[in-house]
């Protein structure tokens, strides 16, 4: 079991805790979890015991699903973005700095925290609590693996009620105004404006996709994109989709399917990607299965319907 710096009567808690679900009276366990809240910590079981954390300051949901539940809706003028982060403090600080620099003051940064992994959520919490006008916390137990990819960008979308919802990996660092031309081509028929796009690879016979220029796209890259935030939740992301990779080609070709277009805008945006860790320092095993999985789901559904394509 691990007691961190817990105090002793905090400990002695946890302990009778530990005694009571032994004994399986699973309601004196509860009063004594509450008590030790009340104290100013947590308790998470584990396969040796306990683990005690000092309670963060600021609310943390169980689940998920609480945030759309739970949370008030998110509106600005000119869009929200939602940022997940499951961990990279560093990165976090480099991707939100660079977005109080160059972001319009019209726009709202939705961060949500998964698990608190490597203290990131404290940081979120540090933006925050300096920049109330600019960023929105919103903090849940479960870690991105827990929940899935899916999961947390629809809590996004729900959270926000702004026309155009942009969605955001920390690895995607801006170095100008690269949002305003995003939001610009959200017009009409135009569902979706990205950073990156490319296009299926029909002679590939779906297997693979091929990256493109400006112009329309079949599929957006999720490092950097916009959305038409109701266009988006009526065609969520698939609810299986719990690895980023390929999910993002998934959605984009679903929101084609049911009559949008995605664009890459002409304009060259000011953006850097910097290591992109969703991916890079992934556990590959888990990286590839999911991505393997997201992909069999596009090839028994989309493949050969070459009309939903842009060309």
């Amino acid at each position: 079991m691990t007691m961190s710096t817990a105090p002793a009567e905090v400990i002695a808690l946890a302990e009778a805790r530990a005694q009571a679900r032994a004994d399986k009276d699973f309601g004196r366990s509860d009063e004594l979890r509450d008590a030790i809240a009340e104290a100013g910590w947590l308790v998470k079981d584990s396969a040796d015991g306990y683990a005690l954390t000092e309670k963060p300051p600021f609310e943390v949901l169980a689940t998920i699903a609480a945030l759309a539940e739970q949370s008030p809706r998110v509106a600005a003028p000119l869009c929200t973005i939602g940022v997940v982060i499951d961990g990279w403090p560093d990165d976090l600080r480099t991707c939100f700095d660079a977005l109080i620099t160059h972001a319009p003051q019209d726009v709202v940064v939705i961060g949500l925290d998964l698990g608190n992994v490597e203290g990131a959520g404290l940081v979120l919490h540090e933006y925050a609590l300096t920049h109330p006008s600019r960023f929105i916390e919103l903090h849940c137990a479960q870690t991105l693996q827990q929940c899935g990819w899916s999961a947390a960008v629809t809590a996004l979308l729900q959270v926000s009620s702004s026309r155009v919802h942009v969605i955001m990996d920390l690895s995607s660092v801006i170095e100008g105004d690269a949002i305003t031309p995003l939001v610009t081509a959200i017009d009409g028929a135009v569902v979706g404006a990205g950073w990156k796009g490319a296009n299926v690879d029909i002679d590939d016979a779906w297997r693979s996709v091929i990256d493109a220029g400006p112009g329309e796209v079949d599929v957006l890259l999720g490092y950097f994109a916009a959305l038409d935030r109701e266009a988006a939740l009526a065609t969520p992301p698939h609810p299986k989709a719990k690895f980023y990779r390929n999910a993002d080609l998934e959605w984009s070709l679903a929101l084609r399917a049911a009559g949008g277009s995605l664009v890459v805008p002409t304009t060259e945006l000011p953006v850097r990607q910097d290591r992109h860790r969703g991916y890079h320092d992934s556990d590959p095993a888990y990286r590839d299965k999911e991505s393997r999985k997201t992909y069999d789901r596009i090839l028994q559904a989309y493949r050969g319907r070459d009309e939903i394509l842009h060309r």
